[in-house]
């Protein structure tokens, strides 16, 4: 497996580096999270022909985190790539737009198959990975897409996708999110029977994006473990997209697993507050400016060079992994970079062959082979295996391992 030389990664010995090459042959390297299907929906049209990703992404015209070869740099085992759509589509529309996203990574999965192979399973990432390909598998970011319908939920296990994130940046009818006005004080009875449906057809629960109280809903009700798919921990970055150390603390008692954000934001106080700051600006100028657009974007630009942004390091990251595996403990962390859906990240990781500098990272603060092991797939492989095992059945005889149910109504 070839790992970084690039000259952000330098600073790796090869002692490091082959510590990091032994872990990772013997136990897949699992991202929670990438949008790179959005990336192409929203700045190539969708069009597969505009974006080769066996060749260098970063120098497109629309630059993107994720390529082939940086891929492989980074020691990627399996990745779960996010079928993301705008929170704002409602109803069916967001359901159809859903459809095309899976369409669309299902297609790039095939066009690349020394390098990718779809799973549905943890027995096809273990295999693929021990193949030497790069396993795919997808994740639903936003439970608007069900349209308030467990048929369709279980139609989208019938596809592949193996979680679903249960919101995103606005409430559903049944689940709050972490960034919208509380409207449920977190989860529905339509959103238990959600839930439920979800541990009976095999699907992991995601709550990244879902409020505190919503987070604390799902985790008195599931009978499978849950995932954050691409979330960090509150108590140092207080950003509502983060973890509370009591949710924490329940995710151990449930066998979940928090994969960690690489976003700026969410990892560095320093960062989320000069953004909250900023937001506040960007408003203090448009109403200073109104009905002229410009002259506002102006006097933001001027504010932002005047005072620019903080860095956030890979020590950042290094020191959300090590509270939660404090609090949580080290079975229950893993790695969600969100690559391609962030605007910024931290220093020497703006790609994803950047996973080295934090395991790196992590062996200089003394981290053993297990513990690194863990969070880089082993804890999400486990997570994997148990809700497929809770689970009473699957749909048809497509998905292995769990048994046949009657599928009951909508």
């Amino acid at each position: 497996m070839a790992l970084p030389t690039l000259a952000q990664a330098q600073e790796v010995t090869a002692q490091e580096r082959a510590r990091i090459e032994r872990v990772l042959r013997r136990t897949p390297l699992i991202d929670g999270h990438n949008d790179l299907p959005m990336a192409i929906r929203f700045q190539y049209a969708s069009d597969l022909d505009r974006v080769d990703i066996a060749g260098d992404t970063s120098s497109l015209a629309h630059p993107l985190h994720t390529d082939l070869p940086r891929l492989r740099r980074g020691g990627m085992g399996a990745q779960f790539w996010s079928v993301y759509v705008p929170a704002s589509l409602r109803g069916l529309e967001n359901t159809q737009a859903v459809i095309e996203q899976i369409d669309l990574t299902r297609r790039m999965i095939a066009r690349y198959p020394r390098d990718l192979e779809f799973a549905e399973t943890a027995a096809d990432i273990v295999r693929i990975h021990r193949a030497g390909r790069i396993a795919s598998m997808l994740g639903i970011e936003g439970g608007e897409a069900i349209n308030n319908n467990l048929a369709l939920l279980r139609e989208f296990r019938r596809m592949g996708v193996l979680y679903m994130t249960l919101t995103h940046s606005l409430n559903t009818a049944w689940v709050d999110s972490a960034t919208d006005a509380p409207a449920h004080d977190g989860l529905t009875d339509f959103g238990r029977e959600v839930i439920a449906e979800m541990n009976r057809i095999g699907m992991l629960v995601d709550l990244s994006h879902v409020s505190a109280p919503a987070m604390r809903d799902v985790l008195a009700v599931a009978r499978a473990p849950v995932i954050f798919s691409h979330s960090s921990a509150y108590a140092l970055t207080a950003h509502p997209r983060n973890v509370p150390d009591d949710v924490l603390e329940m995710v151990r008692a449930n066998g979940g697993v928090v994969m960690v954000n690489f976003y700026s934001a969410f990892i560095s106080e320093d960062v989320r507050a000069w953004a909250a700051l900023r937001a506040g600006k960007q408003a203090e100028f448009r109403a200073l400016n109104p009905g002229d657009a410009a002259a506002a974007s102006q006097a933001l630009a001027a504010w932002t060079e005047a005072n620019p942004a903080p860095r956030a390091s890979v020590s950042d990251v290094a020191n959300h992994v090590e509270h939660i595996a404090r609090v949580a403990g080290h079975a229950h962390v893993g790695i969600g970079g969100d690559y391609d859906g962030v605007p910024t990240l931290p220093d020497g990781m703006g790609g994803v062959d950047g996973y080295t500098l934090l395991f790196a990272e992590l062996i200089r603060r003394g981290w053993r082979d297990a513990d690194l092991a863990a969070l880089a797939g082993g804890n999400l492989l486990r997570a994997l295996r148990a809700a497929e095992a809770a689970a009473e059945g699957a749909l048809d005889s497509r998905i292995p391992g769990l048994r046949a149910a009657q599928v009951r109504g909508p």
